[in-house]
């Protein structure tokens, strides 16, 4: 995984994202990966009134977010990374919390589904080769969600292989950049992509200022 990102899986990430300004980024992002248009996006706030009962900071995730497509369909959309323990729990786990945070916002949303986002730097479903797949988690036996389609993506980086350099999707362009293996690569995708350019920065600019 790029080593720029990783400290505590989500977060740098998440220092950096949880903004109105940087909203472009998650934005460029989640499209990319859904492979959506979206209208509207707006970073949640973390409850505060409720973190003691909140998981850890570093098990936070990396954003929060509620969006509209160009369809008007609404979403709650959380994106994190993963370790390689207790995984189906850790997936299901988050998904709650995400979704269950819309009853704590104060600007009288209506309930939408919730899609997650997991980004996992180790291989997890041995039986398949391919890298980013759907889970609808009420088919998961550990929780009973009492939901239709809750849904979570799974985006195994260790899978992911570019197959043509010229022609990346937006998709393959994040996902390629997350996996940070290929310095080529990346440079490759930091100049046909703003926002990942953009972040990018931002990303070393925290360094440059990180302190031990």
């Amino acid at each position: 995984m790029n080593q720029y990102l990783y400290c505590n899986r989500n977060y740098i990430l998440r220092k950096i994202l949880n903004t109105e300004e940087q909203a472009d980024i998650v934005k460029d992002l989640i499209e990319g990966i859904l492979e959506i248009r979206i209208k509207d996006i707006l970073i949640n706030p973390y409850i505060k009134k409720d973190e003691g009962y909140s998981p850890r900071e570093e098990n936070l995730g990396v954003v929060d977010v509620r969006i509209t497509t160009d369809e008007l369909q609404d979403y709650n959309v959380g994106i994190q990374f993963l370790d390689g323990k207790h995984i189906q729990t850790k997936i299901a786990l988050y998904y709650l919390y995400v979704h269950s945070n819309q009853i704590f916002y104060d600007d009288e949303r209506k309930i939408s589904k919730t899609i997650t986002i997991n980004f996992m730097d180790f291989p997890y479903q041995y039986k398949s080769s391919d890298y980013h797949e759907i889970a609808i988690l009420n088919k998961f036996k550990s929780i009973d969600f009492k939901e239709e389609a809750a849904e979570a993506h799974i985006i195994e980086l260790p899978k992911f292989k570019v197959s043509d350099l010229d022609n990346l999707t937006k998709a393959e362009q994040w996902i390629g950049y997350i996996k940070g293996e290929n310095q080529k690569l990346i440079d490759e995708i930091i100049n046909k992509n703003m926002y990942i350019k953009k972040l990018d920065e931002l990303v070393q600019e925290y360094w440059n200022n990180e302190t031990i």
